[in-house]
């Protein structure tokens, strides 16, 4: 039976996503005329991939812009051929209609090296059905030839195409100037982003389906194809009182059964993901067990110091029973035995059964990395620990602990003032945060601990 969805509904928005007075801009074209290099541009930040591979962006990216007094969100998507019926054509083409739909103003983009094809035609017989206001981009027009050959595009009957060039950062002023006056009054900066919830996992764990179901509707493209999705994207949505932000990634392969060009990206993007969020939710298949892969994508997550939940997802597809439940815990804890404080959430992304607990496990991984402890308090149980189980000699000296403190958080920092930091073992680090676990908690997230010799003190 499947959960009733517990992400708020905000008046004109789709279910789980916040509420926005920004415009919206959705840049919209056919395959490889620089959508995504325009985008960057825009944003001024790599946030989409680009490639020379028509249909490396596949999902809708969304990212704001500030230009002036004006803030407004752009909208990067997928390639459009409205003709094309096979591989991933139709599903990008419903991202491309979904973002049509929102936006507010619409900007098609045009190739002026390749010159009016039959597809910006078509594209173009799209939008002029939407009746939204749109500006025509004729991209790649780096040179007088090129800005000559633009003048083609007014064929589309769309208005004065603006020539630019996203790689250089030509004729980005006119494009604005001429966009800036189309956007709908209001628009505001948006309100300070919540805790960050990035979804990793290997490929086809079922990643886009849970960001799916955790939001109530089909934001991502969902295929069996293992490596669908390839950008990271963020997206802000409620959940109870509470403003979270999802983003969501490609699935993480070993380092050494990665491939070049988009896929490489995809990797390095997936932990970019991982360093911006605050909370990973680490995707795993039920059916499959936890692989050397997910442990090593945990790994991860544990040297970029954040929390953690690991979703066990396609549970519906297990055995009911309380045994095979323990069982499997006893087997996740074992291969996980490094990060014994990572909580566990058992979820059906397809069913959509468990969601509310995972969310609520995230959030108190993200409440306990705000936690601070005092110092006298401590310095306390740290005396007691080395009391009861001193440091190990090395090279007949021992590790001396002169005081602790906690420096920061997010994540949770604790610096020890030692007599020397190279008598301290791996083993010994262990037992003092262990130490820190049992009197504080910190469960669902990694901590950190520096350790400085005298002279630093």
């Amino acid at each position: 039976m499947r959960e009733a969805s517990p992400l708020t509904e905000e008046p004109g928005q789709g279910k789980g996503l916040a509420a926005t007075q920004k415009p919206l801009v959705a840049i919209i074209g056919r395959p490889n005329v620089g959508k995504s290099a325009l985008f960057n541009r825009l944003i001024g930040s790599r946030k989409a991939l680009v490639e020379d591979i028509p249909g490396t962006t596949r999902d809708r990216l969304y990212a704001d812009v500030e230009w002036g007094e004006q803030v407004f969100t752009l909208i990067d998507t997928g390639g459009l051929d409205p003709s094309g019926e096979e591989g991933y054509v139709p599903l990008v083409k419903r991202q491309v209609e979904v973002a049509l739909a929102e936006a507010d103003v619409i900007v098609l983009v045009v190739d002026s090296r390749d010159g009016l094809t039959a597809t910006d035609l078509e594209i173009a017989d799209l939008l002029r059905r939407t009746a939204k206001p749109l500006v025509l981009v004729a991209n790649k027009a780096d040179n007088e030839a090129r800005r000559e050959a633009a003048l083609e595009f007014y064929e589309l009957a769309l208005g004065d195409p603006i020539p630019v060039s996203a790689y250089h950062g030509l004729g980005l002023p006119e494009l604005m100037d001429r966009l800036i006056p189309l956007l709908p009054a209001g628009g505001v900066a948006a309100a300070p982003a919540g805790l960050r919830l990035a979804i990793v996992g290997r490929p086809n764990v079922g990643k886009s389906l849970l960001l799916n179901a955790i939001l109530g509707q089909e934001r991502v493209i969902v295929s069996e194809e293992p490596g669908t999705t390839r950008d990271a994207i963020d997206i802000t949505f409620h959940y109870g009182q509470q403003d979270l932000v999802l983003v969501d990634t490609a699935g993480i392969r070993r380092r050494g059964r990665i491939q070049g060009g988009v896929e490489k990206h995809s990797v390095l993007r997936a932990q970019e993901a991982i360093d911006r969020g605050d909370v990973a939710l680490l995707v795993t298949d039920a059916s499959e067990g936890l692989t050397a892969q997910d442990a090593h994508i945990a790994g991860y997550v544990v040297e970029a110091v954040k929390g953690l939940v690991v979703a066990v997802n396609k549970w519906d597809l297990m055995p009911s029973d309380g045994e095979t439940r323990a069982a499997f815990v006893k087997t996740v804890r074992a291969r996980l035995r490094f990060l014994p404080w990572a909580s566990l959430c058992f979820v059906s992304a397809k069913e959509g059964t468990g969601i509310g607990e995972l969310l609520d496990a995230a959030m108190a991984a993200g409440a306990t990395r705000d936690q601070r402890i005092a110092t006298a308090e401590l310095n306390a149980v740290m005396r007691k620990a080395v009391a009861a189980h001193g440091p190990p000699s090395v090279r007949g000296q021992r590790l001396k602990m002169l005081y602790v403190t906690q420096a920061q958080t997010r994540p949770p920092t604790f610096v020890f003032f030692v007599n020397e930091p190279s008598l301290l073992h791996y083993s010994y680090r262990r037992y003092l945060e262990n130490s820190i676990r049992r009197a504080f908690g910190f469960q669902g997230t990694a901590v950190k601990l520096v350790f400085r010799g005298r002279s630093e003190a």
